[in-house]
């Protein structure tokens, strides 16, 4: 039978009261719908067809409580398949399964239990035993159970490690990232302290060069204002001098004329010529006025003064 003529009638066609039986049915894939519609199949036959895994969805079979695997192709069982937790009797004699999901643990009514001929993990290998008679099969499933809960438990463990670790790892970089944002904060802050201290100094700079220049403006208006005030007698002053020079360099002219005048018409041929009566009549007088100053000169003198003189 292939699984395209497995139809959810044919199957309720093979119930046996509360057994289904499909083995030796040539099926590569398990009809979990159809199985799904016939709640009560708790015992179902899946042996002797050709399944190397089992979908997810068969674990929602809950139902079952007796289920034969056997003499199939299985290398390993869904993770979900501790749901079936009504599952009393388990049947994977013969198979491909190394290991056993963790959720088996959770198999808490499994009561037998049969994993001969598998190439089983050698620690669950021990465990499982033989399974050669009733009483080793509901051994092996007592021990397996207890020994997938030590595994579970390690792996639950493990996993909480991991899951600290990770949340430790994140904590880090949360604290690095947020030691990283301070970082750049700060330097942010320190950028902008920084510029706000070249615009208080450019504002200052300003402020004082403003200053000066009204302070130059000023003292160039008060500088102003008093040579304003004192021009006009500096001016005065330099007119007066000015005419205080020409009148002496005129007098002295005149004076050096009156000497050349006399020279020339004392000691030169135009002494007896009309030009020089006037100016030799006067030198005349000045050199008598002399004489006679010096001859008064004398009289006046004591007498004392005279012999010490001779």
């Amino acid at each position: 039978m292939s699984r395209n003529t497995v139809k959810a009638g044919n199957l309720r066609d093979k119930l046996d009261g509360n057994e289904l039986d499909l083995s030796l049915s040539d099926l590569n894939e398990i009809p979990v719908r159809e199985l799904a519609a016939l709640p009560k199949a708790t015992v179902l036959d899946l042996s002797c067809n050709k399944f190397t895994t089992l979908p997810g969805e068969f674990c929602s079979l809950t139902h079952i409580v007796r289920l034969d695997l056997s003499k199939n192709q299985l290398k390993h069982l869904p993770s979900e398949f501790g749901r079936l937790v009504n599952l009393q009797h388990l049947d994977l004699f013969q198979n491909q399964l190394t290991m056993l999901p963790d959720s088996f643990a959770h198999l808490k009514n499994l009561k037998w239990l049969d994993l001969k001929d598998n190439p089983l993990n050698l620690d669950l290998a021990k465990v499982a035993g033989d399974c050669l008679d009733e009483k080793q099969c509901k051994e092996c499933a007592q021990a397996v159970l207890i020994f997938m809960k030590v595994i579970q438990s390690e792996h639950d463990q493990e996993m909480q490690r991991k899951l600290l670790e990770e949340r430790a790892q994140k904590q880090k970089r949360e604290v690095e990232q947020r030691k990283k944002e301070e970082r750049e904060r700060e330097l942010r802050r320190r950028e902008k302290a920084k510029q706000k201290e070249r615009k208080r100094k450019d504002y200052n700079a300003l402020q004082a060069a403003q200053r000066q220049v009204a302070k130059n403006s000023e003292s160039e208006k008060k500088f102003e204002n008093h040579n304003a005030s004192v021009l006009p007698s500096k001016k005065q002053k330099q007119r007066r001098t000015s005419w205080k020079g020409i009148l002496g360099w005129f007098l002295l002219f005149m004076f050096i004329m009156a000497i050349g005048c006399v020279v020339v018409c004392r000691w030169t041929h135009l002494q007896k010529h009309s030009i020089c009566y006037s100016p030799n009549a006067v030198s005349e007088e000045i050199m008598n006025a002399l004489h006679s100053y010096q001859i008064l000169e004398r009289v006046l003198q004591p007498p004392g003064s005279q012999q010490q003189g001779q």
